[in-house]
């Protein structure tokens, strides 16, 4: 890995018709960093990791990856290897088995007759029977994915990320439509295989439980500008207060 900074966001902003969605933000993301984003709906939380993927271009301001624009970034290739995303809706074929939904995150790689000829023989399977075991689904590689439940599905998105093998992953709302209990376990494997594999992950969350007890980092959105960027652990009750208080009517 490289010792330079992972990600520069240097005074970015984005607007949405005559609304400021980011407002000149300045952050910077080391390698192998877990941070969760918080802050109130329509913050920016989104808006910020759709720049991050490239789905959104900024106003003003610049973002480096790897000391690199990321236009650099922009071959499906080359983008697939550096960035991984995760989101609540699983974003999962239903109709086909677990297995192939695994492997799409080797698509970028494979080419389209490569990844036609996977649907019938599914290919480098070994590879994907692990993923799924790392996930704790070994034994459902077969089954019908829209048969899973809502936890299972999303650890199926979780091995399609290790086929993928991304340096950051990037996580919006992963737990949004999880109970409590299955969004704890999503949230324990997600970071510890980051962990594992030295990855880089920035997740938005609306549960600041979750991101204090998952996430070293937070940095906190308002208004599309940054209240604090801090240590998970230094985060007072004060802060949060702050953050989530809704603006008073004139």
């Amino acid at each position: 890995m490289s010792e330079q900074k992972m990600i520069n966001f240097n005074k970015v902003s984005k607007n949405y018709e005559r609304k400021i969605a980011l407002s000149s933000l300045s952050f910077m993301v080391e390698h192998g960093e877990m941070i969760a984003i918080i802050g109130p709906s329509g913050a920016g939380k989104t808006t910020l990791l759709n720049l991050l993927a490239s789905i959104l271009e900024p106003d003003e301001g610049e973002i480096m990856i790897d000391d690199r624009p990321i236009a650099h970034y922009a071959d499906q290739k080359k983008r697939a290897k550096k960035i991984g995303i995760i989101r609540q809706q699983f974003d999962l074929v239903g109709q086909l088995a677990v297995i192939h939904n695994v492997l799409a995150g080797r698509l970028a790689d494979w080419g389209f007759f490569k990844s036609l000829f996977s649907l019938f023989i599914p290919q480098e399977k070994e590879h994907a029977t692990k993923a799924l075991k790392r996930v704790g689904l070994a034994d459902k590689q077969f089954e019908r994915t829209s048969n899973l439940s809502g936890g299972e599905q999303q650890r199926v998105a979780l091995a399609r990320l290790l086929m993928q093998k991304p340096e950051i992953i990037l996580a919006d709302e992963p737990v949004a439509s999880l109970d409590p209990a299955r969004a704890e376990d999503i949230l324990q494997m997600l970071t510890e295989i980051a962990k594992e594999d030295k990855q880089t992950v920035i997740a938005s969350l609306h549960s600041v439980e979750y991101a204090k007890k998952y996430f070293t980092r937070l940095i906190a959105l308002k208004n599309g500008k940054i209240l604090f960027d801090l240590p998970a652990n230094e985060v007072t009750n004060e802060q949060l207060n702050e953050l989530y208080q809704l603006k008073e009517l004139t």
